[in-house]
């Protein structure tokens, strides 16, 4: 088994060395490259300063990282963060990150169909194919890194799970593959994760619900032999949940002011696949047929899974696999489930786009079909078989052209291509056996993930970031500190723009500016403030509006200051494709424009008369009738010395997120937002000197250590009982240990 399981990373390496062939940033792409790798140098930055961030109030578009995919108490991602400032090279960085994890992927596939009884040498096969799925390798591996990393390890937590039904393993490995699946701090990843056990427990019940029946003992007994093993699992699944509460438990409490705030179940087109897509599964040329970002017809393989997949049914003992069906139950109804989810709803609450869960659709067959080739293979009647392995292969073309008519002669040709092989396998295992087969069906994986994404060139998903932050660093501009703010449009950028020689090297979008180690107000936000947003016009990338300049240095009705002022910004940076004739204009008041030689072309930069402000008086932006001082400052608290006779007001550069408490003195005393943006406090008439401290904690944060404790001690009392049952078990007589293996029908059907 450990042969194979090396066999599987293997096979995992060479198909990424080929996808990098084809792409040397291919993994370096979209999310990747806007979003999680500058959120890697920032934490590790932090870190190395002995600093954990958790809110960081000057940059206003992403600084609740409590609200943000940044795994905060996910210990495999604390690593890659604190390494992440050493490599230069962000491209190469997030290229051996994600193989690392791929094999992570392989190895835990593996082991699935290893417990459902496959041979070693399919699970393999299941282990090296899904990787190399369409949506996942062009998706959760190519950008979306956090859907990535926590489906590795929810189907490890899947593996653990059945071993520990079955008495094989200890409920430990199953909390932490939990746990890790939630802490990633990517919602889908914890809601499949609760398919998968929901499909484990319905799947347990069929299988040994008749041998319970037939021991003969009492209902109560039966009733107890039944689930005390799923007790134990659900047991196991409620603590890692309470372990991760916190992960997500402020979210969840700061929802009515982000833009996942809505709770509702709508159903639209955007992203939702029907269920005839999935006979494109095998043919490696398949362009999908639903609505994206790039309208009807997709750019990319994205429902391809395997193309072995589809035609092996046909060398399947059907007769003989029906007589073991309810072993496939958890299998198939994983599957099903994931095949529901994919046509819609296209939202519920903060799951959108349901093509998110295809990746889980070929989890679910790669496991199925590997399971029953590891079990029940035959090249009985092998020319009937490979009549009806045409036929199949037949109606993949049938799907693939209907669905991408323009490309008829191409899908003919994989089509020829998916039968050679499908041939070539069927001679290897009938003159040379089970492992040449099954090394041709891995091989085949290479050259055909090389010409999948060779074929794509150039992506649609690139932002084409620079990957040397060392050179980026030298080719921005050089700002000397102070909070920066920017006002563009991302949507303006033509394709000579996007290089250090052009836009790149003056201007930033998405956690760019965290790859250069410079402090802006905008970022890369999948869950971002939506009244500040609407204030500034401000998208998830950071583009704004044409307006937001205008906004920008209009007063406040309230206080009477303009939003630079109360944001306590110090640079403005304007694009000027977007603003051509701004510098030609006066400047603000109390603002005037600098010279950035080298960036005349892509920017017009405004700065403060007096110089920065930022750090004059902490994050106190405003005051009326009252005498404000600061007295100390940290990210989540602002200290200040207040006095006033008649009662005033002071608002602070900090966005109002819930979790906020202000103290008088000691004394808890409520506050109020500014345009439900800025925290502001009301300070009470004849206050004299006195000391105002305004601190932000993530909301619910007690109640989420107190259920990581707990869930720590349940597991604690799980694992106790573990070790008593094994202690058990082994003093037992041989035959009463056979009598109560689980695994005795499954083991013996699969030899």
């Amino acid at each position: 088994m450990y042969r194979w399981g090396l066999i599987t990373s293997l096979g995992v390496i060479l198909g990424y060395l080929a996808v990098i062939a084809a792409n040397t940033r291919h993994f370096f792409t979209d999310d990747s490259e806007s979003q999680y790798t500058g959120l890697w140098v920032f934490f590790g930055r932090a870190y190395r300063d002995g600093h954990f961030p958790f809110l960081i109030p000057e940059q206003w578009m992403t600084g609740n990282y409590t609200n943000e995919e940044a795994g905060l108490f996910n210990p495999p991602q604390l690593l890659i963060n604190l390494i992440a400032p050493s490599v230069p090279n962000l491209a190469v960085y997030a290229t051996i990150v994600k193989l690392v994890f791929a094999i992570i992927v392989g190895l835990g596939v593996y082991r699935v169909c290893l417990a459902y009884g496959s041979r070693p040498q399919w699970a393999a096969v299941a282990g090296v194919a899904m990787p190399f799925t369409g949506f996942f390798l062009f998706f959760d591996e190519a950008s979306w890194f956090t859907a990535m990393s926590g489906t590795a390890w929810m189907i490890h937590a899947w593996a653990s799970s059945e071993r520990y039904l079955r008495g094989k393993g200890g409920p430990i490995p199953v909390f932490v593959y939990l746990y890790l699946a939630i802490s990633v701090q990517y919602v889908f990843p914890a809601v499949e994760a609760v398919l998968m056990l929901l499909a484990v427990a319905v799947g347990y019940l069929v299988c040994h619900y008749d041998d319970v029946a037939a021991a003969g003992a009492t209902v109560w007994q039966r009733v107890r032999t039944l689930l005390t093993p799923l007790t134990k699992l659900a047991a196991t699944a409620v603590f890692a949940g309470l372990a991760g509460l916190l992960t997500f438990l402020p979210s969840m409490l700061s929802a009515q002011v982000s833009w996942r705030g809505n709770s509702q179940i709508n159903n639209d087109q955007f992203l939702t696949v029907p269920w005839s897509e999935s006979l494109n599964a095998s043919l490696p040329s398949t362009l999908p047929a639903f609505t994206s970002w790039w309208g009807y017809v997709q750019p990319l393989p994205m429902t391809y899974i395997a193309w072995f997949l589809i035609p092996a049914l046909a060398f399947v003992d059907w007769k003989a696999a029906q007589k073991h069906w309810k072993q496939f139950v958890a299998i198939a109804l994983f599957a099903l489930m994931a095949l529901m989810w994919t046509a819609g709803p296209g939202t519920v609450g903060p799951l959108r786009w349901p093509a998110r869960v295809l990746p889980m659709l070929a989890l679910g067959l790669l496991v199925l079909v590997c399971v029953l080739l590891g079990r029940f293979a035959t090249l009985r009647d092998t020319r009937k078989r490979i009549i009806a392995g045409a036929v199949l292969i037949l109606a993949l073309w049938v799907r693939s052209f209907s669905a991408d008519p323009h490309d008829a002669v191409w899908h003919l040709l994989s089509a020829v291509i998916v039968a050679g092989l499908g041939v070539g396998a069927v001679w290897l295992g009938r003159t040379r056996g089970t492992a040449a087969a099954v090394a041709l069906t891995i091989a085949a994986m290479v050259p055909i993930a090389y010409f999948q994404v060779r074929s794509v060139q150039p992506t649609p998903m690139s932002w084409n970031l620079p990957a040397n932050r060392e050179d980026a660093k030298a080719a921005f501009p050089k700002f000397h500190g102070g909070t920066t703010i920017q006002l563009s449009d991302r949507g303006l950028l033509q394709p000579a723009d996007k290089s250090l020689d052009g836009a790149y090297g003056s201007l930033v979008w998405g956690n760019y500016a965290k790859d250069l180690e410079l402090n802006y107000v905008n970022g890369y936000t999948p869950n971002g403030h939506f009244y500040f947003g609407e204030m500034l016009c401000m998208r998830w990338d950071g583009s704004v509006c044409p307006d937001a300049y205008r906004r920008m240095f209009t007063p406040e009705p309230t206080t009477g200051r303009n939003l630079a002022d109360l944001m306590l910004i110090d640079r403005v940076v304007l694009q000027k494709a977007m603003f051509p004739d701004a510098g030609d204009q006066p400047a603000p008041e109390g603002w005037h424009f600098v010279d950035v030689p080298g960036h005349e072309k892509y920017i017009w930069v405004l700065e403060r008369d007096g110089g920065p402000i930022s750090s004059i008086n902490g994050r106190i932006a405003d005051t009326h009738d009252v005498t404000a001082t600061s007295s100390g400052e940290t990210d989540t608290t602002s200290s200040a010395r207040v006095t006033s006779e008649t009662g005033g007001q002071v608002v602070f550069a900090r966005l109002g997120w819930p979790g906020y408490r202000v103290t008088l003195n000691g004394k808890t005393i409520p506050f109020k937002t500014v345009s439900k943006v800025f925290v502001s406090v009301d300070i009470p008439a004849g206050t004299n000197n006195a000391e105002l401290e305004v601190s932000w904690r993530p909301p619910g944060w007690k109640i989420g250590i107190g259920s990581a404790a707990a869930g720590l001690v349940g597991l604690g009392f799980l694992q106790w009982l573990y070790i008593r049952d094994r202690r058990r078990k082994q003093g037992a007589p041989l035959t009463e240990q056979l009598s109560d293996d689980p695994d005795r029908e499954l083991v013996g059907s699969a030899q």
